[in-house]
């Protein structure tokens, strides 16, 4: 006998089978049902302007209080927009709560102070995705819905040589400001590994004054419906927008433009359904990455990040434009990417996934198509598994089911570049009527199981294997 939840289950796979098959034959389906299921919040038609709240234009006086008073006035009433108006506004960390759009009008420029002690009492937070309490984000969100950053105005975080950026300590001939003798993050950075490793428990993880972990500029934290939209960042004091363990989360029209160390663009953590398109990216390390928790800790909390559609974007100098990696121990999958352009000669890879045996975790089902590249520095396409500890470690790094086509580059040092691991090979990665010219060398492709190459050009001939001589 069948019983009816049986056939419920029955009669429901076999309704979902046409979809599912529709999805095989065309993935970005998916992408467009992902899309559509993504919904940036809406907010009430009211106005809290921060100057009714006591907050001074000229940057002179201090306006935390002032933000935040109007954003505990917004919230209370159940939700609208704090406005912050044209001039210069000095102040702490924003706290944002539910319901509350803080609209950054054009002409507004917020400052935010420099003196680290301002950016506590300490939060719960991440941090190279471990689980920690340190120095708050410059803009905070923790276990929020309905949440907003808008406008057209420009949030500096005033980092620089003298303030933040030392704290990264000995890295590229020391050309933020870093110099012997100064402190710096390393032996905080090993204390937090550790007690990650050894599964100390977060709230025994305090960090903050004397430790050098720098904070990200702009950080939702188990949040639902999130929007990110058309400001600018600048001067941010590690990665800048790091939404973690987030739903519904749309992120559009920014202008990133930061060169200090770690100034990663974007960098969804665990997050589910993220749409980012049409942003600007001129950052000190990655464009975007996507993360999900590094080695144990990653583990435990166990979230991937996952159904993520990048679009319409514009990346110059970084590290990596896509990226994917390398915190990725709670698994990435369902990602992709269209209709983006990616050029500079400070920009290293296009396309990177970065891993190794310490972080390990699943990368499967990534989609690219429509990317044009005037130039990178290195490959146009990377897979390093070799990255930081590389193959020492007991977790296999796994990459899988990877379609990339219809790229166009125009000067590269390589191709493409994919370095699986001995017993960890990159598998399945298809690259489908793409045009790399202006090749300096023969790529690099090892322990790489099932690469598939149709219509594939290198300096405009045709191609079977991409080591061979340029």
């Amino acid at each position: 006998m069948i019983s009816r939840r049986q056939m419920l289950i029955s009669g429901a796979a076999a309704a979902c089978a046409p979809a599912a098959a529709a999805a095989a034959d065309d993935p970005w389906a998916e992408a467009e049902a992902i899309v559509a299921r993504i919904r940036p919040p809406i907010f009430p038609d009211r106005d809290f302007p921060i100057t009714d709240f006591g907050a001074d234009g000229e940057a002179v006086a201090d306006s935390s209080e002032a933000f935040a008073r109007a954003i505990a006035a917004c919230h209370a009433a159940g939700g609208g927009r704090v406005v912050v108006p044209p001039g210069w506004w000095l102040t702490g960390p924003i706290h944002l709560k539910s319901n509350v759009n803080l609209h950054v009008q054009k002409g507004a420029t917020i400052l935010f102070k420099t003196d680290p002690k301002a950016y506590l009492p300490l939060v719960f937070t991440r941090w190279e995705g471990v689980e920690l309490m340190n120095y708050s984000p410059f803009v905070y969100a923790f276990e929020q819905e309905n949440i907003a950053v808008t406008g057209e105005g420009v949030l500096d975080g005033q980092c620089s040589r003298e303030h933040w950026w030392t704290w990264k300590g000995p890295w590229k001939q020391n050309q933020h400001g870093w110099a012997e003798g100064m402190p710096n993050q390393r032996p905080a950075r090993a204390r937090l590994f550790q007690m990650a490793e050894d599964r100390t428990p977060v709230e025994q993880r305090v960090f903050g004054e004397g430790s050098y972990l720098r904070p990200p500029f702009i950080q939702p934290y188990r949040c639902t419906n999130v929007l990110i939209e058309g400001v600018s960042l600048r001067r941010s004091p590690f990665w800048q927008v790091h939404p973690v363990l987030c739903r519904n989360v749309t992120i559009r029209r920014l202008d990133i433009n930061s060169h200090g160390p770690n100034n990663d663009g974007i960098d969804p953590e665990s997050c589910d359904h993220v749409l980012i398109e049409d942003c600007f990216f001129s950052t000190g390390d990655d464009c975007i990455a996507l993360n999900s928790g590094r080695n144990e800790d990653g583990r435990r909390v166990g979230v991937p990040c996952q159904n993520v559609v990048i679009r319409g974007c514009r990346m110059a100098d970084g590290h990596g434009g896509l990226t994917i990696g390398s915190q990725i121990s709670g698994h990435v999958r369902n990602v992709f990417a269209e209709n983006c352009r990616l050029d500079s000669p400070d920009l290293d890879h296009a396309i990177r996934f970065k891993n190794n045996a310490l972080r390990g975790g699943i990368v499967e089902r990534v989609r690219y198509r429509n990317l044009e590249v005037g130039q990178v520095r290195r490959a146009v396409v990377t897979v390093d598994f070799n990255y930081e500890e590389g193959a020492n470690g007991r977790f296999k790094p796994v990459l899988r089911d990877v379609l990339i086509e219809n790229v166009r580059s125009g000067r590269s040092r390589r191709a493409v570049d994919l370095q699986g691991l001995p017993g960890a090979p990159a598998r399945d990665i298809r690259i489908v009527d793409c045009d790399f010219r202006g090749v300096a060398e023969p790529s690099i492709v090892r322990h790489v199981e099932g690469l598939k190459l149709t219509n594939v050009r290198v300096n405009g001939k045709v191609v079977r294997d991409l080591t061979a001589p340029v």
